[in-house]
Order: C-alpha cells, then sequence, then structure tokens
C-alpha cells in the first residue's frame, strides 16, 4: 500500500478552537441554551435577502470575517439579483400575530430551559456538531489573484465548487452537522489568476430566518427527537397558521449536493427541490432561484442525482418519509425536459441518500435505516435502525413508465451511504459502494465505531441472488468514505475510485486512489494537523487513461488555522499546486467542476 504525504508550506498564525474529537470525549456537554425570544427583527426599508457582506454569525469572533478591500464586492445587477420573493417577516404583522409571536416565544424559551436540563447525544450535540472546523464561516466576497505555490494543469481552467453545511444562526437547542444552512465555495481559474469566495444559498428558509434574526424552522436530524421533537413540529405548525413563517416554498437548506446541468448550476438537498445558482464572471456566486424546472418537478429530489455522460440525461429520486408514494424515481432529457413520474412501491418510507446507474439501467437501495415517525411519540428518533429488514438493491430500465418490471434483489446486512458506480457485466449489475456499520451511526449515538467498507456487490439478475466482497484486503482496511469515480465513466466498468480517508472519523487525513479490480490503495495524507474532504476527480479530457487527471481537495491546518486548495495528479499521487485561501473553509460535503466553456453558456 503505497503512501503519499503533503507538503507542510504557507503557514499562517491564526486562533484555534477546540476540536471536534475532543468535544467528543465529553458528550454530556451541553450548548449554551441561554433564553433568547423570538422577536421580529427590526429592518429599514434597505434591507434585502440577498447575499450581503454584513451578514455576521453569532459565533466566537475567530468566525468573523475579516476586513477586506471594498473594490471586491459584487454590486448585484437586476440580471444577478437573487429572484426570490420577500419573506412574510418583512411584511408589518398585525396585532393578533404580534400576540401570537409573543405568546409562541414564550413557549419555546420554556421548551429550551426544559432541553437544557438533559444532555443531548454528540449526534445532536452542537458543542460536538460544529466544533473546530466544523464550525461555520461568514460569506467571503471574491478575492482575486491568489498565491499560487508550484503550477497550475493547464486543463483546470474554469471554476471548482463544494457545497457544505454551514448554520446562519448558532443553535438554540439540538443540531447535527447535516442541519446547517448550505454554502457554496468556489475558486476560480482563469488564464493562470485563480480566485475564491463563498456565499450562502439563498433558501427560502435562510431568507425568513435571517429576516428573523434566529432560527425558527426545526431541524430534520438535530430537534425531532422524542416529545421535544414533536413540541418543536408543533410550534412551526402553529407559527405556520399565524402566518409568522412560510413553508410553502420549502424548507430545505440546500446545503449537499452539486451538480451542473442543462446550462444550471444546482445546489441540492434531499428536503427539498434543488436551487439555481449562477457562478458572476469574476467568480462571485448568486442565487437565482428556487428551481422546479420550469414547473415541472413537483416534489423533492434527493442530492445525488446523476448525470449519464453519454445520453447527457439527469436522473434522480425523490422520496416521502409521510405519506405514500414515498419514492418516486424520474429523469430530465438534455434539454430539460422531465419523464412522468415512476412510482416505486415501497412499505414503509425509507432512506434513499444516494443511487446508481448503468448504462441501461438505474439501482435503486432499499436499505435498513427507515423513517418511523412513531418513535417520537415514545421518546426516539424518527431515524430507525431496522434490524428485522433485508436490504435490497431494485433494477430498473432507465426508461421504463412504472415500475412493474423492477427487480428486487436481496443483499443482507448492507447499507451503503453513497454508491461510487454501478455497470453491467454479462447477466450481472456490478455495484461499488461503501458498506457503513452501524447503519444509523451517523444519525443516532451507539457505542460501536463506525466502520466503512468499499464493496463490490453483484446482482445477479438471472438468479435473483447477490454477493458481497470486501474491494481491500481486511488487514488493509481504511474508512472510506465520500468520492467518485470519473465521471466520464459513470454507469461503465471502471478501474479506480477516488476516496476519503475517514480517519479518525469524522475527519478526512487524506484520500485514497483505489483499484477496483486489484484492491491496491494507494493513499495521499494531508500531513500532521490537516484534514479535508471530499476529493473530486477531474479528467483530463485530452486523455484516454481512466485515471489520468488531477485531484482537487480542500485542505486545512488545524495547527496553523489556515485553509488551501491543492491539486494533485491523480498518475502519480504527486502535489502540483497549492493554494493558499483567504478564508478558513470548513469540512464540508460534495462538490463538483465546471469548464470555463460551459461556464459561458450558463443561464
Amino acid at each position: 500500500m503505497a503512501t503519499f504525504r503533503a507538503s507542510s508550506s504557507n503557514t499562517w498564525l491564526n486562533p484555534k478552537s477546540s476540536s471536534f474529537n475532543d468535544l467528543c470525549s465529553s458528550s454530556n456537554s451541553r450548548a449554551n441554551s441561554s433564553s433568547i425570544l423570538l422577536r421580529k427583527k427590526r429592518f429599514g426599508s434597505k434591507n434585502t435577502i440577498s447575499c450581503s457582506l454584513q451578514t455576521t454569525l453569532p459565533f466566537p469572533k475567530k468566525y468573523q470575517p475579516q476586513s477586506t478591500n471594498p473594490t471586491t464586492t459584487l454590486n448585484p445587477t437586476k440580471e444577478t439579483k437573487p429572484n426570490l420573493p420577500l419573506p412574510k417577516q418583512e411584511q408589518k404583522w398585525n396585532l393578533l400575530q404580534q400576540a401570537a409571536a409573543t405568546a409562541l416565544d414564550f413557549v419555546e424559551t420554556t421548551l429550551i430551559k426544559q432541553e437544557s436540563k438533559h444532555p443531548l447525544p454528540k449526534t445532536s450535540d452542537p458543542r460536538v456538531q460544529i466544533a473546530g472546523n466544523f464550525a461555520p464561516v461568514p460569506e467571503h466576497p471574491v478575492t482575486q489573484n491568489l498565491p499560487i505555490t508550484g503550477k497550475i494543469p493547464k486543463c483546470i481552467d474554469g471554476v471548482y465548487l463544494r457545497n457544505g453545511a454551514n448554520p446562519l444562526h448558532e443553535p438554540v437547542a439540538g443540531h447535527h452537522f447535516f442541519d446547517g444552512d448550505g454554502m457554496v465555495h468556489a475558486v476560480k481559474f482563469s488564464n493562470g489568476s485563480v480566485s475564491y469566495s463563498c456565499r450562502f444559498t439563498e433558501t427560502h428558509r435562510l431568507a425568513q430566518e435571517k429576516a428573523l434574526g434566529r432560527p425558527v424552522f426545526p431541524k430534520a436530524i438535530g430537534e425531532l427527537h422524542g416529545h421535544s421533537g414533536i413540541a418543536r413540529l408543533m410550534l412551526y405548525y402553529a407559527r405556520s397558521l399565524c402566518g409568522l413563517v412560510d413553508g410553502t416554498h420549502g424548507m430545505g437548506v440546500a446545503n449537499a449536493g452539486l451538480v451542473y446541468f442543462n446550462n444550471r448550476l444546482l445546489a441540492m438537498s434531499e428536503d427539498d427541490i434543488p436551487y439555481h445558482v449562477r457562478v458572476t464572471p469574476n467568480g462571485d456566486l448568486t442565487t437565482v432561484c428556487r428551481y422546479d424546472f420550469n414547473n415541472q418537478l413537483k416534489s423533492t429530489m434527493i442530492a445525488h442525482p446523476k448525470v449519464d455522460p453519454v445520453d447527457k440525461n439527469l436522473y434522480a429520486l425523490s422520496y416521502d418519509v409521510v405519506q405514500k408514494p414515498y419514492l418516486k424515481y424520474f429523469h430530465f432529457d438534455s434539454n430539460g425536459v422531465k419523464s412522468p413520474d415512476v412510482e416505486i412501491p415501497l412499505a414503509e418510507p425509507t432512506m434513499m441518500h444516494d443511487f446508481a446507474i448503468t448504462e441501461n439501467f438505474v439501482v435503486v437501495p432499499d436499505q435498513q435505516v427507515v423513517f418511523k415517525l412513531g418513535e417520537m411519540i415514545r421518546g426516539g428518533s424518527p431515524v430507525v435502525y431496522d434490524k428485522e429488514k433485508v436490504s435490497r438493491f431494485g433494477v430498473l430500465l432507465k426508461n421504463a413508465q412504472n415500475a412493474s418490471e423492477m427487480k428486487w434483489i436481496e443483499a443482507p446486512e448492507c447499507f451503503c451511504f453513497h454508491l461510487w458506480n454501478a455497470w453491467e457485466e454479462n447477466d450481472e449489475v456490478v455495484v461499488i459502494g461503501s458498506c457503513m456499520t452501524p447503519p444509523d451511526s451517523i444519525f443516532n449515538e451507539c457505542d460501536q465505531s463506525l466502520k466503512s467498507v468499499l464493496s463490490e456487490i453483484r446482482l445477479n439478475m438471472t438468479t435473483g441472488k447477490s454477493t458481497r466482497r470486501a474491494i481491500i484486503d481486511e488487514t488493509e482496511h481504511v474508512n472510506l468514505e465520500a468520492g467518485m469515480v470519473n465521471k466520464n465513466k459513470l454507469g461503465r466498468k471502471t478501474q479506480f475510485a477516488y476516496l476519503a480517508l475517514a480517519e479518525p472519523w469524522p475527519k478526512v487525513s487524506g484520500f485514497a486512489k483505489v483499484d477496483l479490480f486489484t484492491g491496491e490503495v494507494k493513499k495521499y495524507l494531508y500531513g500532521q494537523n490537516r484534514f479535508g474532504g471530499e476529493p473530486l476527480f477531474l479528467p483530463n479530457e485530452d486523455s484516454e487513461n481512466e485515471d489520468d487527471g488531477y485531484i482537487l481537495a480542500f485542505v486545512h491546518d488545524e495547527k496553523e488555522w489556515k485553509s488551501e486548495l491543492q491539486i494533485v495528479n491523480a498518475l502519480n499521487l504527486k502535489i502540483e499546486a497549492s493554494i493558499p485561501l483567504p478564508s478558513r473553509v470548513p469540512y464540508g460535503f460534495h462538490g463538483t467542476f465546471i469548464h470555463s466553456q460551459d461556464l459561458e453558456k450558463q443561464e
């Protein structure tokens, strides 16, 4: 097993905060739950919901923005200003609404006091979930002409974008890392020059909470547990009935996935439809709208849709945790025209964070993590690991008109939060994913350490049986989560995968280039006290070699408290260039790259 280490260079001395692991060791710690009344924040006539340099996060001073050159600020024009309606909070409340707001504020303050008497589990304790470099940062306007160590490869011309959770407001109760507001970080490459910016995706939820000056929408993972979770749902519905908040335009945070499709960059989370984000000519970001594909998309869409590299179609799923149909499949052709929904019968609502495509099929996991809202009445979490359920994969033709021909094949004790690729091989469908145990360890506290095994799952379409094997030998096991294969080979047989080394969990100490045929693992380590996130593989479009390309990854130095972008040659795992960034980049989720010629076609 080969190992490569990044060099340590470009050190800046900045304040540091407690590490995630330090806080995990004291799981009974509780976020400060001082009583904060939900009063309507007063705004002058100049207030808008567009991104602003004046955005302030109520977190320690070390997270506040540094002074910036005003010439770097993007002044939104009519064309680039987010096309979002003003939230109702900016309208004047009548006397009845004001009285209702005051009463409900009192109820929430009482609820917070009651919650503070009980320690939170690590999976919903904000002192754990957003500690260290998991903590949020303010927006950063475009900084041009960043210094470069090394040489930028010529084929890297465009913008690297990465999504992540970045709560605008300090949590007043439980908070899971997945609950944070979406923020996109952008590094733009143009004619040898590099710029950086980061902006919130201006969701309807964010706009309303910004207007109120505090969080008011329920947090699906961090707050909706037990009786207090029910109380928070009731609070939300009461405020909604009184016209104090409006969830009719979605409650999603758009913090997980990014995809560039049909000349639009889409930011996504599976609890809503996507948001259209535009990259401006100078490298800034602006939210255009909540994008329903011209009134075609009527339901939520998961954050991992797949763009087929051959037919250029976008394939997606939508799941519902409350009412049937619990699962739907659909796709958009290369012009953005949506197919009819295919309703896939499920006995109960199931978490469908990801799926896979092959040349002819979609592969849908129906696994052991399910939603049982009734568990909240019994004081538990609605996200449940159902040990009695047998995991299975459904295989359906991409152009299917209904689910009648879907073939289900059982794959016992298999939970893959992410699927890296799939392809057809003789009478089998081969699926590559990381099998995670315990399956619900991301959502519910448990004593067992998380283990993520890169696996090859073979679904025999003739016999209806499955087999599963670990790709990497047990003696060389490493936890691999977050990554990709060559996107030009998606749905076809691939030899290599580029995956994050999720050690020590939940941090990422480097990435691995894994030979899926032989199990050979080559590691690239960021170095002592350095951690990153998902590695993005950018193929060299002029080469036919599958692994000819570059890996881009944000890396944070927890000792020096600085962040940089590293560019690594995927053939030899040698660093080509590093770019120190003017802002700390928190650990985040998924990214994409848009080439300059595609940026010119943006809608």
